[in-house]
């Protein structure tokens, strides 16, 4: 009845997750690696380039501060301002590669938004590398997750929305 008085402030804001790259939307179920696709980092998504793609700019996915990049460059970790962490990781077993794929424009503190670009890789290189491109996003934070909504297996552009994630 007094619904209008209601304090809108306990209300909890849908936050969007956006393309990383061009490529397939895939549910993280379906990457080639384990520990992703039985969700043990997290639950998320893949962008798998296409396969004529020989070079590619990773944008980050939500808006936040950078809180980890790998040495070896093949993964950036950013906390988004609702407290929740994002991982970005660059292919399936890319760490051995040592970074050299890889160029990132990011580091610890910078704060981003999916107009930032983390890095940039080079398809090619880890393709004659027998890597697999996926591009893998996934929240570490997910005992913190409400609900993560995504439209899987469809056909996007770097920087479009592809969901929400709500925070509990």
């Amino acid at each position: 009845m007094f619904r209008f008085f209601k304090d809108k402030t306990k209300q909890k804001p849908e936050q969007s997750l956006h393309a990383v790259v061009d490529g397939q939307l895939v549910n993280v179920t379906k990457v080639h690696d384990e520990v992703f696709s039985a969700r043990i980092m997290g639950d998320g998504y893949a962008i798998r380039p296409d396969e004529s793609t020989e070079y590619c700019e990773v944008y980050a996915p939500v808006s936040g501060i950078v809180t980890t990049v790998f040495p070896t460059k093949h993964a950036v970790g950013i906390r988004m301002y609702n407290g929740l962490d994002i991982l970005v990781h660059f292919g399936i077993d890319t760490v051995e590669m040592e970074g050299r794929p890889f160029e990132l424009f990011v580091a610890i503190d910078d704060k981003v938004t999916p107009d930032t670009k983390l890095a940039a890789i080079n398809l090619t290189a880890l393709r004659q590398a027998h890597k697999i491109t996926d591009l893998i996003v996934v929240c570490t934070s997910a005992k913190e997750v409400e609900r993560l909504s995504i439209d899987y297996d469809q056909a996007v552009t770097a920087q479009s929305v592809v969901g929400t994630l709500v925070a509990k």
